[in-house]
């Protein structure tokens, strides 16, 4: 196992409403989320299909075993603060439930498996940006920047439960598809890249969850 990073802070949310019943403005409108993560200092175990004291709020598209838990980046935080100028922003801030040192978008590869604890976790594609991360700090367009600048964030599966807590070393067992790094999934997935013979071979990697696999190959040949 080499060691590649540290797991800085972890967060947990539970789905509340916020917003004002019947408002014109669509920052103000009532809306139910989990998506205000909290850092919790305590031990945590780590589920197949999620971590202890998180709750999804939209099970339809979020909470798959696939997306069992979303990693980012304690890097991007200063370029965040700096850019929209919210001193405050910071981990837990895109609705990531563990932020990490030493990882990133570029250094992240489709199906690697790290080990965090006695928990194995397997890398399985970018996070697709939505409406939620503006509505989370009431700036339009907060969620096309994400996505042109590459800080999304990433997904990962649950190979193997077990307990976790910040402070915890991130080592890497395998790294199955050094070539395929989340940032290049998202480059292709927005539409960054238009290689379609690398986006299909991208899209042949079984370790992308499926939705991506479609993407990645639909906007490279620019099928919306």
């Amino acid at each position: 196992m080499t060691y590649v990073g540290a797991l800085q802070s972890v967060q947990v949310g539970t789905p509340h409403k916020y917003g004002t019943a019947g408002a014109t403005d669509t920052m103000e409108r009532l809306w139910k989320t989990s998506f205000y993560r909290v850092p919790s200092a305590q031990p945590r175990w780590l589920y197949t299909t999620h971590l202890d004291g998180n709750v999804q709020a939209n099970t339809k598209h979020h909470g798959r075993p696939g997306q069992a838990v979303l990693l980012y980046a304690a890097a991007h935080y200063p370029a965040w603060r700096e850019e929209l100028g919210l001193q405050e922003i910071g981990p837990g801030g895109f609705g990531e439930n563990f932020t990490v040192d030493g990882l990133s978008e570029e250094t992240a590869c489709i199906g690697d498996i790290y080990a965090i604890g006695d928990a194995r976790i397997q890398v399985t594609g970018p996070r697709y940006p939505c409406w939620k991360i503006e509505r989370r700090w009431g700036l339009a367009g907060l969620t096309a920047r994400v996505a042109e600048t590459g800080r999304t964030g990433w997904y990962c599966r649950v190979l193997q439960e077990g307990m976790i807590e910040p402070g915890a070393s991130i080592k890497l067992i395998e790294r199955p598809y050094p070539e395929w790094t989340v940032a290049l999934t998202n480059d292709f997935g927005h539409s960054r890249n238009k290689n379609v013979e690398a986006a299909q071979a991208l899209a042949a990697c079984p370790l992308l969850v499926d939705w991506w696999q479609e993407l990645v190959v639909r906007q490279a040949i620019g099928k919306e």
